[in-house]
């Protein structure tokens, strides 16, 4: 019998987890509160005693995995090392190190968050079948995952695949979480495309808009507007997606991937949504006479569990 592997996906609220066969087949998955408390010392201990006892119902013991990988909300050092996950609480810590204690000594791996999902998607998901891919999710803010060769590259100090803070608006005077101005994810995550949308409408009070009845505008009341054919949010969501085919052009110039992958909560638009981008990045990317194909990703939120199985399994 095959050893098994667990994977791991740890979030501000909840860690999520997973028991798989080594040829990807999910076996269980299950979730536990990510305790934040006394920054965050209880995470790790509360994940082990839950692996832990997930193996003993099945009459497992750590020795029956081949390992556990882990997605960290942060950049991610090659030896597991990170400095900071804000959302966590951690600082300058080995988490890798310290789970493989916890547990017996298992083998343990870790990785930034979004580039685990994007491994993941292209395991056992909407990426299956390529080796080299581009997956960016596009949700209160724009991550991203760079796989090569079916590896995660995360670069010299794991902020690789940061695509959400790729400068694209000039002239832009809000500030971006990261510090900065004029980042895609100002234009292209949910919180952006409402942005453009409230800046069509405060800049042209006379043009009529569906949008003008929306109490709460969101990026999905803009994207259901689009669809309906309203023309200011149609120009909205066109210049979102412009935005985001220029920076994919830019990385395509850069890793030339196989395909982009589009997931997120604003991926929910589909195929509305990635024709779109799909235009856009092709006429800015000339030189590459074949084209990369902007799919959606499968996995939703179980590609993380997915892609930090992967991580142990090599």
């Amino acid at each position: 019998m095959s050893r098994k592997c667990i994977g791991i996906d740890i979030g501000g609220t909840t860690v999520k987890l997973g028991m798989f066969e080594q040829d990807g087949t999910l076996l269980e998955k299950w979730e536990i509160p990510t305790r934040k408390e006394n920054g965050g010392a209880h995470i790790l201990e509360d994940i082990a005693a839950s692996i832990k006892k997930k193996a003993a119902e099945r009459g497992l013991s750590t020795a029956d995995f081949a390992g556990a990988g882990m997605g960290l909300p942060g950049p991610v050092l090659e030896d597991g090392h990170v400095e900071f996950c804000v959302n966590l609480g951690w600082k300058a810590m080995n988490p890798q190190e310290i789970l493989s204690g916890l547990l017996d000594g298992m083998t343990v791996k870790s990785a930034n968050d979004a580039n685990v999902a994007a491994l993941g998607e292209l395991w056992q998901g909407g990426g299956r079948g390529y080796k080299n891919m581009v997956m960016i999710t596009l949700g209160t803010g724009v991550g991203g995952g760079i796989i090569l060769n079916e590896k995660i590259w995360s670069g010299m100090q794991g902020v690789g695949g940061e695509i959400g803070h790729i400068h694209v608006i000039e002239g832009e005077t809000e500030q971006c979480n990261c510090g900065g101005y004029g980042c895609l994810e100002q234009a292209a995550s949910a919180t952006g495309i409402a942005r453009l949308a409230r800046k069509l409408l405060e800049a042209d009070p006379a043009r009529p808009s569906s949008l003008r009845e929306v109490k709460n505008l969101s990026a999905k009341s803009v994207l259901d507007a689009a669809r309906a054919g309203d023309p200011l949010a149609l120009e909205s969501v066109e210049t979102s997606c412009r935005y985001l085919g220029w920076a994919m052009a830019g990385i395509t110039m850069v890793v030339d991937p196989e395909a982009y992958l589009i997931g997120g909560g604003v991926s929910r638009a589909g195929t509305f949504l990635t024709e779109k981008i799909q235009r856009y990045h092709d006429q800015l990317s000339p030189m590459a006479t074949k084209k990369a194909k902007v799919l959606l990703a499968t996995l939703g939120n179980d590609a993380g569990i997915y892609g930090a199985a992967k991580l142990v399994l090599g």
